[in-house]
């Protein structure tokens, strides 16, 4: 077993059974200072090179690399100038107030910024709205994976009578009565305006809202130098006693799987979708690209801050019929100390990037 990946495991057990074995004699607690100075010094003995070799051979992180582009939807200047436009334009809505960017708005992380999203007829919605950023990593989409694709997932809010409201045959015929998009879906594709080619449009602009090549993928490359010491304790606190890369993994930090994380909520989750019974509440793990521009967090959006998030996985979530048995077994609780949650969140704060901001363009 590699070094780092062994001291991690072995300082766990010792942290665990010690909080587990309850002495009478009182001990003098060290002060603030001294705390500070212990984890400074435990920090600079991470060796960055050691701990970068530790991640290529036991874990699947990698840098994230480029979005993969479906053969019969090409990123062609013409189609991604059309699905900025469907983007923003409201009349994708049955009343032609509600834009694919009320919910997915850039400056605001491609979320809304809300535990909820806002019901068409009023009233708030049941799950908060997930962020369109890196989407076109995914394997499925919505947080149930009900969607196998973009192009699937672009038509889905679009008729939803909570969200939108609009019958598709009826959004045709609106669209084919405006001359300017006429012109653009023809010059965009061969059969002009259909339901298709309206999910293509769209599907396609968002594969261009990306976060990559951030700190931690310059480390992974090789720099040395593109992480702090704080963000790479908190790295190897990531992939190791926090066990946060059990289900973050992969090339966009999600291994695209569902899982029941605890939370206290009547949502069936992914059972909505496949009717069983073992998928009660389970939702696709996300990715964490651009995290820092996404708050509030969970499917419910209860969790208002990453600090909370961090505390809600160190306590081992909250109680559920059918909590993921990884979360019940090994994160109730993690016990990771204030040091560590502050080495964590900078790790996952180095995860932020700059998204890229699109801004309504002149419609037709």
């Amino acid at each position: 077993m590699n070094r780092l990946v062994k001291g991690t495991v072995i300082i766990t057990l010792i942290c665990l059974g010690l909080a587990a074995c309850g002495g009478k004699d009182k001990v003098k607690a060290p002060t603030k200072q001294a705390i500070k100075e212990q984890v400074e010094a435990k920090a600079s003995e991470i060796d960055p090179e050691e701990l970068l070799n530790s991640l290529r051979n036991h874990t699947t992180l990698v840098p994230i690399g480029d979005v993969l582009i479906p053969e019969d939807n090409p990123m062609k200047p013409e189609v991604l100038e059309l699905g900025q436009m469907l983007f923003f334009d409201p009349r994708l809505s049955g009343n032609n107030e509600v834009s694919c960017q009320t919910c997915h708005d850039p400056g605001m992380g491609y979320g809304d910024n809300q535990p909820t999203f806002a019901k068409y007829t009023g009233g708030n919605g049941a799950r908060n709205s997930p962020t369109v950023i890196n989407a076109g990593y995914y394997k499925t989409n919505f947080w149930d994976g009900r969607a196998a694709s973009l192009e699937e997932q672009a038509l889905g809010p679009i008729q939803n009578p909570d969200e939108m409201n609009q019958p598709l045959d009826e959004l045709i015929q609106e669209l084919s009565g405006v001359k300017g998009y006429q012109e653009r879906f023809q010059a965009a594709f061969n059969e002009g305006i259909t339901e298709q080619n309206i999910a293509k449009a769209l599907a396609a602009f968002q594969r261009q809202i990306v976060v990559k090549d951030t700190p931690y993928d310059r480390f992974l490359e090789g720099d040395m130098e593109a992480l702090t010491k704080q963000e790479i304790s908190g790295l190897r606190l990531f992939t190791g006693k926090a066990l946060c890369v059990t289900c973050h993994n992969g090339a966009n930090l999600t291994d695209n799987n569902f899982y029941n994380i605890g939370l206290n909520t009547e949502d069936k989750g992914r059972q909505a979708v496949t009717g069983e019974a073992g998928d009660l509440g389970r939702i696709r793990t996300p990715g964490l690209y651009g995290i820092t521009h996404t708050a509030p967090y969970m499917r419910d959006g209860s969790l208002a801050t990453l600090e909370e998030v961090i505390d809600y996985y160190d306590h081992g979530g909250d109680d559920h019929p059918n909590k993921s048995f990884f979360i019940q077994k090994f994160m109730s609780p993690i016990g990771l100390t204030d040091q560590e949650k502050e080495d964590l969140l900078a790790f996952l704060k180095a995860l932020g990037g700059e998204p890229p901001v699109f801004k309504k363009p002149d419609l037709p």
